[in-house]
């Protein structure tokens, strides 16, 4: 199960976290630090062929969700002799309680995400963070589609696999609840060092959040809800506001 579980991470979230961590030593060490630095997502493939830049964006957005299906296959699995085991239901990510999951992601979103943003402009303004880029896709109509679709994918990969299939492997495998959210928490951070130290600080924080959320409510679905509410504001909202307004931050 331990071996399991290292593959997992090392095709998903794990090899982020070292790609990260190599990202951050590489700006730490050359010249301007963090402040003169930025981190850029959900950029164009091919800026002057918007059809094929299209088929690029759809195509990163699906071959990053092959993880979770590795793991609903695994979790499906894991009792032997077929597919009689519990599956991504067993972690909560399933639709069979949309109310109370959408109320409860759309809070914890309001919560976090405002919070984040502060916390954010304030390790910027101290230089602490690299200036973040959510998008610098060109004005096509395909734009804001694809920006919402990207911020789905980031919430089912990460909450699927860095809370609910990594919490229910790390109890099988005897650990302590501590050392639990202690491991989620700090790998949340490490895959958000590209961002610098405001970054890996605020994600960490916000893995606590929501490991004891998911402790409490033993569903991954409404973590989901708010990390995907969340990145759509912070894409979209980037998107609309870049270069309009004085406070937000610009590459």
């Amino acid at each position: 199960m331990g071996h399991e579980l290292l593959l997992v991470l090392a095709l998903s979230l794990g090899a982020s976290a070292i790609s990260s961590i190599i990202s951050f030593t590489g700006v730490l060490t050359r010249p301007g630090g963090l402040g003169d630095a930025t981190a850029g997502l959900n950029g164009s493939r091919a800026p002057d062929r918007p059809w094929l830049d299209l088929a690029w964006q759809l195509f990163g957005i699906a071959t990053a969700l092959v993880p979770v299906v590795l793991v609903a296959h695994l979790l499906l699995r894991e009792r032997g002799g077929g597919y009689s085991g519990p599956g991504l239901r067993g972690i909560g990510f399933d639709t069979g309680r949309p109310g109370p999951d959408l109320g409860r992601g759309a809070l914890v979103a309001a919560v976090i995400g405002g919070t984040g943003l502060l916390f954010y402009l304030g390790a910027h303004a101290a230089g602490a963070s690299l200036t973040v880029v959510p998008e610098s896709l060109p004005d096509v109509w395909w734009k804001y589609p694809v920006l919402i679709a990207s911020a789905v994918q980031n919430a089912v990969v990460e909450e699927v696999i860095v809370v609910g299939y990594l919490l229910h492997r790390l109890d099988r495998l005897g650990w302590t609840p501590v050392a639990v959210l202690a491991a989620s928490a700090v790998l949340r951070g490490s895959y958000h060092l590209y961002q610098g130290l405001g970054g890996f600080f605020g994600n960490v924080a916000m893995g606590v959040v929501f490991v004891w959320l998911y402790r409490r409510w033993g569903r991954v679905m409404p973590l989901v809800v708010a990390h995907a509410l969340i990145d759509i504001v912070a894409f979209v909202g980037y998107g609309l506001l870049a270069g309009r307004v004085d406070w937000l931050p610009t590459a």
